[in-house]
């Protein structure tokens, strides 16, 4: 078992060797979109490795070409759904903002002003910035984030179709 440690959480969560950081986030409930399903082919579930990078599973190639594409990325960025933990030492933080899974999300927020940064599930690019007003005309504008997520979805599924099963590792 290994302690994992998530900024803003005075508790480390307690996984076994070999589990993803999505999982640790999952279980203090953190809101974790996971909008690909856990395939590497968004941001919405990047963190930053804030302590212990070498205590975590190398980057794949899938985890690199997706990293690529964020527009917030740092050198200690990571996709908590390809990361797993091999070691003790762990801490991560999660990037400030909110990820969408479609405009529909912002539908009921129209005319408030956005508590925090609303951000891109493709990319994590700063969709309305924390303080502005959500607009319907902004929304209409934001009409091509609902095509990316279809498309993202659809590149999910094609991905699962081809996956291989995993060989289980002993422990």
């Amino acid at each position: 078992m290994k302690k994992i440690y998530i900024d803003a959480h005075e508790d480390p969560v307690v996984v076994k060797t070999h589990t993803r950081v999505s999982e640790a986030l999952l279980a203090i409930r953190e809101n974790l979109l996971m909008a690909c399903g856990g395939k590497g082919l968004c941001a919405t579930c990047h963190v930053y490795v804030v302590e212990g990078p070498d205590c975590l599973s190398p980057l794949t190639p899938r985890e690199r070409l997706s990293l690529d594409m964020l527009c917030d990325r740092q050198p200690n960025s990571r996709l908590a759904c390809q990361c797993k933990v091999l070691q003790e030492g762990v801490k991560v933080a999660l990037p400030q903002g909110r990820f969408i899974s479609g405009t529909g999300d912002l539908e009921r927020l129209i005319g408030r002003r956005a508590e925090e940064k609303i951000l891109n599930p493709s990319n994590g690019a700063v969709l309305i910035a924390a303080g502005k007003i959500i607009t319907r005309s902004r929304l209409a504008e934001l009409a091509f984030v609902n095509v990316d997520i279809a498309e993202m979805r659809t590149r999910s599924l094609s991905h699962s179709e081809d996956a291989q099963p995993l060989a289980t590792k002993p422990r």
